[in-house]
């Protein structure tokens, strides 16, 4: 592969991670030859060569393949004749002014790039994730800290990068004079580590003691990590003793995280912890129209077919990040064969994706779910019993069999204590009638869902 080639993939590679990521992270890499069927890149420092891997490696190899060059995979090093980046520090000029060492600051902790796409205006907002967008738009407006911390947590895909990201491109749009700093769990244990070995244990605290608003982005990572731990620990409360702002995410709520020390569990639930749900139907819907608004600039002209987007918000159900792949998979094998993306080609096209979206919910999986919920008995769904405390369970646990699964009526009913099938159509008629008049229904029902669909 050529230099010459290598700046055309950048280009590539610049529409797709935005010119932040691609000014810090792609633009330093020189390509230096190709041996064996890896491509190697000269890189300024090893903490990029690290970074890099981790998270840009499987682009540039993808990119590559597609442009021609057979390679099977990447790698990083740092070159004798590449200069090396001094480590940054901090330098108070003579007559320091507040802006002069804000900048300084911002200049030694290097903050991780935020992608340009995640901003409040491109997040979409649901019934699932409403409470945890009110509040990331209350801390972003950089006033009085009202919760410290805020921990947003949720399963893959659900939207707290993005949400973290959006805090702080406001915070710095509202409040320039703010050091906000914004990393991922693992690049504080780096600088941790970077900092023990080269006994700059001091420049370390004290860096991180001066920002005004810490973010910090999937917490567990530093679980099971005991001195990073103790450092987080006091970098904490050192914060909050001066009121400075942090905000926290996590895959699962702090005190679930297995190996999460008591005191970190106990600091991080003393603030505002919010969940973002599963997504729903109507909010999967609602990214996706986002997202076909967005491609209309790149792709001119194609046409999208009624009921696409129906059908695939409905059948990729468990990650937003697959079903934003999928449409951008869809959009551009489309404009390549210049066909309209209708049914048949999205089947096509996303066979592999659906296939792997396809999970098996049964009847005996929804039982045990509803009966969880209702604290009663399994026993109690399935038998004879018909008080309203067991009868109405056991006639949502029918509606969402009717809903969730391919089972007829009578072998749902046969799965419910030999009951008849008529039993089953007239409990989920009664469901599908109360939830219009019983919001608390409406809501178990809208719950369980979730769950079983998680």
């Amino acid at each position: 592969m050529t230099q010459e080639k290598w700046g055309q993939l950048r280009q590539r590679l610049l529409k797709t991670v935005g010119q932040n990521n691609y000014t810090t992270w792609i633009e330093p890499l020189e390509f230096a030859h190709l041996q064996d069927g890896v491509a190697i890149f000269n890189v300024p420092t090893n903490f990029m060569g690290n970074y890099v891997s981790q998270n840009f490696a499987d682009l540039i190899l993808y990119e590559l393949n597609t442009s021609g060059t057979k390679v099977q995979r990447v790698a990083f090093r740092v070159a004798a004749n590449v200069p090396v980046r001094p480590a940054p520090r901090v330098v108070a000029p003579e007559t320091p002014t507040p802006a002069a060492e804000s900048t300084a600051r911002h200049d030694a902790l290097q903050a991780a790039p935020l992608d340009a796409r995640f901003t409040f205006d491109s997040f979409v907002v649901g019934k699932p994730n409403e409470l945890a967008h009110a509040a990331a738009r209350r801390v972003s407006e950089g006033g009085p800290v009202t919760f410290n911390p805020l921990v947003l947590y949720g399963g893959v895909g659900l939207g707290k990068t993005h949400l973290m990201h959006a805090i702080a491109w406001d915070l710095r749009a509202r409040k320039p004079e703010l050091n906000v700093l914004y990393l991922s769990a693992e690049q504080f244990m780096y600088r941790f580590v970077q900092a023990l070995r080269e006994r700059k244990m001091m420049d370390f605290k004290e860096l991180f003691r001066s920002v005004d608003v810490l973010m910090v982005d999937d917490v567990q990572f530093i679980a099971g990590k005991d001195s990073t731990q103790e450092e987080f620990f006091h970098t904490f409360n050192a914060l909050v003793d001066q009121n400075k702002q942090i905000i926290i995410s996590a895959d699962r709520a702090p005190g679930e995280i297995k190996d999460l020390e008591d005191r970190v569990k106990s600091r991080l639930q003393c603030g505002l912890v919010v969940d973002l749900h599963p997504t729903d139907y109507e909010l999967r819907l609602g990214i996706l129209q986002t997202k076909v608004q967005q491609y209309r600039d790149s792709y001119p002209g194609l046409e999208i077919a009624n009921g696409v987007l129906e059908f695939l918000a409905q059948r990729i159900s468990t990650n937003v990040r697959v079903l934003e792949g999928a449409l951008t998979r869809l959009f551009a094998f489309a404009s390549l064969v210049g066909r309209e993306i209708d049914m048949e080609l999205t089947q096509d096209c996303l066979a592999d994706v659906l296939r792997a979206s396809e999970r098996k919910i049964t009847v005996e999986e929804i039982q045990r779910k509803v009966s969880d919920y209702y604290n009663i008995r399994l026993s109690d769904i399935i038998g004879p019993k018909r008080l309203r405390s067991y009868a109405r369970p056991r006639q949502v646990a029918m509606y969402l069999a009717k809903q969730l699964t391919s089972r007829s009526l009578p072998e749902i009913g046969r799965r419910f204590g030999g009951r008849d099938h008529t039993t089953v159509m007239h409990g989920v008629k009664r469901i599908e009638e109360l939830k219009l008049t019983d919001g608390q229904i409406a809501e178990d029902v809208e719950m369980l869902r979730r769950t079983l669909e998680a």
